[in-house]
């Protein structure tokens, strides 16, 4: 389903900043055919890079400041084709021909729901307190409920405290102010390939910090057992590239749900993660914004809030166990000692490891002549085992949310941090001066929080079915076309193989092919602006009513094959078969 790439004999420690507008030349030739001859020569990133955002900069403005200049810059090379969108927004009535958006992560399939929810009477109230000066943490009432909520659905083991939320205006403001507190201007977070690639701006543009790129390939090969695989091997190849080039590296970034690969880590690889990132002493950014829009039961979302409490180096001293330890003495059976330490809800806090145990192995743990051979150590290893964190490194270990996807509202501007390190949850908190919310919206996300039986018996189940219908049309249209892509059952979107459509397979004609999308007025978002390793990735954005998702799809069919611009075939209103 992949094509092949040819292996590096070296991994280059270069550098490769984020995409511009600047990388693409004056010609617009066309370059596409339905199968193009793939170029095996050309340099593709190794295993690792550090990331320079300011790379390609350059600015002729005499009033802004250093920093202000760079701010510009972004703004004017990053934003193209999310200004041009709203310049020239498609809208059934008013502007039939203009752009139909597929780039940006919205979820746009669920505004009955929604503005009925927000509409009615328990939702309106206005009280002096909400329209003076909060906690700037957020006030107490939400902070109770956001814990209360992200207990609940990412399945926590123990209640998770209130004093240790903190809430923003969105998950771009959480990713910025944790950058800022946790690194040093220069500084690097590890964060593997492809990943949501505003987050080279919400940790560079207050915080100047960069990101180290952990490259991962589409093709399966090793150990691997599936395109992009992150590996704990590949993040201390990563870092310790990183290091070779004199870059301190603070924290690692996560994304599960990923974006935009659509796929989830498994509770074994989040461990591991976190198992190493706690080696080397690095804080963990936890990005769960898509946790509620896994749509694909099968895919068993696991939230870091809800790991269970013991590591991989305890699943295999338990292993050990139990492969050697047939019988202990006095006939109890190795499963009714196990049973309670593995399971038993109070083991869950450190305080109640011993009286987790069974009433024979407290005793016996007190024991001097116990006689049975390796009975001391097997009580240890217990103890250990029933004392040990739920997390590798819980004052590192940072996770975030936000309303802006999970509940389709990206434009209320609602995001918040869970960390158990209360000095980083007080300097998030200072930063919220600047990116706090109104007491008004305080009180509306309280109240939607904390309606339990609307998101779980109207919300969710619509919502999921919506995506999956929608998932099931653009992915059968793809096949249509003959074009792979990969789906994980989470997000909003698809992340589809374009190379075939790049006759050497440079950023050039990937830039090239998004422009010919863009003037064929179908926005996508291109590989490079989420540093992919390999030119011609493109992600495509399904969470949208089903009269645009035709019209958008009849839109990059025509590019694909080569066809002129002409008349839409395709009514505005008429949908595929099923309503969204």
């Amino acid at each position: 389903m992949y094509t092949p790439l040819q292996k590096e004999s070296r991994a280059p420690a270069t550098c490769f900043g984020s995409a511009t507008t600047q990388d693409v030349g004056s010609s617009h030739q066309d370059g596409l055919e339905r199968e193009c001859p793939r170029n095996t020569d050309r340099k593709l990133p190794g295993l690792y890079g550090v990331g320079d955002p300011t790379a390609m900069f350059s600015s002729d403005s005499s009033c802004l400041s250093s920093r202000g200049k760079v701010i510009k810059w972004f703004w004017d090379s990053a934003e193209e084709g999310y200004r041009t969108y709203h310049m020239d927004q498609y809208d059934e009535d008013k502007n039939p021909s203009g752009i139909i958006n597929l780039g940006t992560s919205e979820n746009k399939l669920c505004f009955d729901l929604l503005s009925r929810r927000l509409s009615q009477s328990d939702m309106l109230r206005v009280e002096p307190s909400l329209l003076q000066y909060p906690d700037w943490r957020g006030h107490p009432f939400l902070r109770e409920e956001v814990a209360k909520f992200l207990s609940y659905y990412c399945k926590s083991p123990a209640p998770l405290k209130p004093e240790n939320v903190v809430v923003l205006n969105g998950g771009a403001s959480v990713f910025s102010a944790l950058a800022t507190v946790l690194c040093e201007a220069g500084e690097a977070f590890l964060i593997p390939t492809p990943y949501y690639g505003a987050i080279t701006q919400h940790v560079y543009l207050y915080g100047n910090v960069r990101l180290a790129f952990v490259y991962l390939d589409s093709e399966v090969t090793g150990l691997d057992t599936r395109p992009f695989q992150l590996t704990v091997e590949k993040l201390e190849l990563a870092l310790q590239g990183a290091k070779s080039e004199g870059v301190k590296v603070k924290g690692l970034i996560l994304i599960n749900p990923q974006n935009p690969l659509g796929n989830v880590y498994s509770p074994r690889e989040l461990q591991e993660f976190l198992g190493f990132a706690a080696r080397h002493k690095l804080h963990v950014i936890v990005d769960e914004v898509y946790m509620l829009s896994v749509f694909e039961e099968s895919l068993g979302y696991r939230s870091v809030l809800g790991l269970k409490r013991w590591s991989l180096g305890t699943e295999l001293v338990i292993e050990a166990l139990w492969k050697s330890w047939d019988q202990i003495p006095g006939g109890v059976c190795r499963s009714d000692l196990l049973h309670p330490v593995l399971s038993a809800d109070s083991v869950l806090q450190p305080h109640g490891a011993l009286e987790a145990l069974p009433e024979t192995l407290r005793i016996t743990a007190h024991v001097a002549d116990w006689t049975w051979p390796g009975a001391a150590v097997c009580c240890f290893l217990l103890l250990w085992i029933s004392g040990h964190k739920r997390l590798p490194d819980p004052q590192r270990t940072h996770v975030m949310w936000a309303t802006s996807k999970d509940f389709g509202m990206s434009g209320l501007r609602f995001g918040t941090l869970y960390t158990e390190n209360r000095d980083v949850a007080t300097a998030v908190a200072s930063l919220c001066r600047y990116h706090g919310l109104s007491g008004l919206l305080q009180f509306q996300m309280a109240q939607l929080l904390r309606d339990r039986d609307w998101i779980n018996q109207v919300y969710l189940p619509e919502n999921h079915s919506r995506l999956k219908a929608a998932h099931t049309y653009v992915s059968g249209e793809l096949r249509a076309l003959g074009v792979p892509f990969l789906s994980g059952g989470a997000g909003f979107f698809l992340w589809v193989d374009l190379r075939k459509y790049l006759r050497q397979g440079t950023w050039e004609e990937e830039m090239v092919l998004w422009r010919r999308f863009l003037d064929s007025k179908v926005l996508l978002s291109f590989g490079k602006a989420f540093e992919c390793k390999e030119p011609g990735w493109f992600r495509v954005i399904f969470a949208d009513k089903a009269h645009r998702l035709r019209l958008g799809m009849q839109r990059l069919r025509r590019v694909l094959e080569g066809k002129s611009q002409e008349a839409e075939d395709i009514p505005p209103h008429q949908d595929p078969g099923e309503q969204h």
